[in-house]
């Protein structure tokens, strides 16, 4: 008994901290499906002068610098506020969190949030989202920043793929309408990865 609850102990701690590695392959994987997302006119976010010419979005390579297993400080006594978008849309938006991490030897911060009208979905209701500027905005990358989509985890940890982020769908056509950064997510280092800008 005491040789079985050990092993399910041991795979158990294996489990949980292959889930906090850099995955390569998954990554890879991750932005193969956005660019056949990005090929689809259906979904699309392209307008149709640019998707008649796609070819691949431009991504930085994949780095696992920037896989990064952050502190988790829960915010829960936050007030729901209007997000800012690009057009005259408020949605409601409640801080989740605060995110803590270090990059190149400098201390990090961003905060996390969640969508109130996305979590009435059953689907959705763990979702958060990360939206952030860096050292590359406005140069390598979008001008408007860039989001990661994340999931509430079970502990006081939360693994950060910047290979994962990608641009709002403001970055190719006017006719969205998109979240915009709030300042206090600036990072003052280069995040070399994930989507870079789409045009020049």
């Amino acid at each position: 008994m005491r040789c079985i609850l050990m092993a399910f102990i041991l795979l158990q701690s294996i489990f949980g901290f292959s889930q906090e590695q850099f995955d390569r392959t998954e990554a890879k994987k991750y932005q193969e499906e956005l660019n056949k997302e990005y090929a689809d006119s259906k979904t699309s976010p392209l307008e149709a002068e640019d998707l008649a010419v796609f070819k691949s979005l431009d991504f930085y390579p994949l780095n696992e610098k920037y896989f990064v297993v952050a502190k988790l400080v829960r915010t829960p006594k936050e007030k729901p506020f209007k997000m800012v978008t690009s057009t005259s849309r408020l949605p409601l938006f409640k801080k989740y969190g605060e995110l803590y991490f270090e990059i190149d030897g400098k201390k990090c911060k961003l905060n996390v949030y969640q969508s109130l009208e996305t979590i009435k979905n059953p689907k959705y209701k763990d979702d958060l989202f990360l939206p952030f500027f860096d050292e590359t905005t406005g140069k390598e990358s979008y001008v408007g920043g860039k989001y990661i989509d994340l999931k509430i985890p079970k502990g006081n940890t939360i693994a950060i793929d910047f290979n994962r982020s990608y641009n709002p769908y403001c970055a190719y056509s006017y006719r969205y309408s998109c979240p915009r950064v709030p300042l206090e997510n600036d990072l003052k280092v280069a995040i070399r990865a994930g989507v870079k800008k789409f045009h020049d």
